[in-house]
């Protein structure tokens, strides 16, 4: 496979920051880089540092009204209309409220995404990443979990406009992929799949596999709901079996990848029970698509992920590591408790609240297996037959 990737990442991204007891903490893209760097994975002349957004992107998926709001509610001091309004654009929320610099923040991050589409598109590299992006709950004229401007969204659309290809986006957050999923419910080009926790208990509440398409999108939206405390092997049954069936019908020539890492057991957001083996093994997985159906094209998002400290830096870092077919990706077949270098460790563990895990992996045999393990298996399996019921 063609390692050529690139990793788009610029520091000031840490300014989309709602305040200091947000759970939405983008101190992990700084943990992520610095982690990748002592390992020797991450060299300079690999990182693109990002543009924003301009206005006419933006509203290629959101209106006018919208960010007309946006810009006016990241005042340093809002106006009062401005302000009495904010509810009916879903930014007075606690999960997503206006914040000096909103705007400018998020429209650097949409400008991140933009360019990692334009980085594959041209060929300037196979690969992207963009861990800065991934902001998938926000819709066209509302602000809502956590994000302001959907910069998935905005990609996909550019994609589509300036180089005429048919997207498969693949969503792994634990949350459901909606924002993306209603912004393209109805469009053939484009296939949203998204695996998360089942929306009977987890926001937003939507992603049931009876959510398909409408009109002449039917057949291009696939949802595989599962159950609260799913462990990595129903996990990644459901994932292989479903999103190989999607691909194989839809036949893509651009993947986009959302990659929220809060599905792992310690993530204190939502209820299932992963271990850092899903987060090497599902980028392993859409890189396979990738070249299967795609001549290589990948762009890859950041996501959801509020254990900054144990998950988000292992999980992006394997993500890394399997786009730009780094060494240690393959090192860790032969030894599932490589140690993660002993730098990043000594420099960020006085500043974690807890032990730092000292493994890329999970020891997983050593966890306590998740009573009704056998119960929880056998419902996904149902919620996969009803996933593919219209799949090849």
């Amino acid at each position: 496979m063609n390692a050529k990737a690139t990793f788009i990442y610029n520091e000031k991204q840490t300014a989309y920051r709602f305040n200091d007891t947000h759970p939405f903490n983008q101190q992990r893209l700084v943990l992520t880089a610095d982690l990748l760097r002592a390992a020797g994975a991450l060299p300079e002349e690999a990182i693109s540092d990002p543009v924003s957004a301009d206005e006419a992107k933006l509203l290629a998926v959101h209106s006018a009204e919208y960010v007309a709001a946006v810009k006016a509610l990241s005042e340093a001091s809002p106006a009062e209309d401005w302000l009495r309004r904010a509810e009916q654009y879903g930014l007075d929320t606690e999960d997503t409220p206006c914040f000096p610099g909103m705007h400018e923040a998020t429209a650097a991050i949409v400008g991140g995404s933009l360019l990692a589409v334009d980085e594959v598109m041209t060929g300037k590299a196979l690969h992207a990443l963009h861990l800065g992006g991934g902001l998938h709950h926000a819709m066209p004229s509302k602000g809502a979990g956590f994000c302001v401007y959907n910069d998935a969204a905005v990609a996909i659309e550019h994609a589509k406009r300036t180089y005429g290809v048919r997207i498969l986006y693949i969503d792994t957050d634990v949350h459901h992929g909606d924002g993306v999923q209603w912004s393209f419910y109805t469009d053939p080009d484009v296939c949203t799949f998204s695996i998360h926790e089942t929306g009977k208990y987890l926001f937003p509440g939507t992603g049931g596999v009876a959510e398909r398409g409408a009109g002449e999108g039917f057949g291009t939206t696939v949802n595989v709901p599962l159950e609260p405390y799913t462990e990595d092997e129903s996990w990644l049954e459901c994932f292989k079996d479903v999103l190989s069936r999607t691909a194989a019908q839809f036949k893509p020539d651009l993947i986009v990848s959302q990659h929220g890492c809060d599905a792992h057991a310690f993530d204190p957001l939502a209820h299932i029970h992963c271990s850092m083996e899903i987060y090497r093994e599902m980028p392993r997985f859409i890189h396979r698509l990738a070249h299967q159906y795609c001549k290589g094209r990948w762009v890859a998002l950041g996501g959801g992920g509020y254990d900054i400290w144990r998950v988000v830096p292992r999980a992006w870092g394997l993500l890394w590591l399997e786009m730009s077919d780094h060494p240690i990706i393959r090192e860790l077949e032969l030894q599932p408790g490589l140690r993660l270098p002993e730098a990043w460790l000594a420099r960020w563990q006085p500043r974690s609240p807890g032990p730092l895990p000292e493994t890329w992996l999970d020891p997983v045999d050593a966890w306590e297996p998740m009573p009704r393990r056998r119960e929880i298996t056998e419902k996904n399996r149902h919620t996969k037959e009803l996933a593919t019921l219209y799949l090849p």
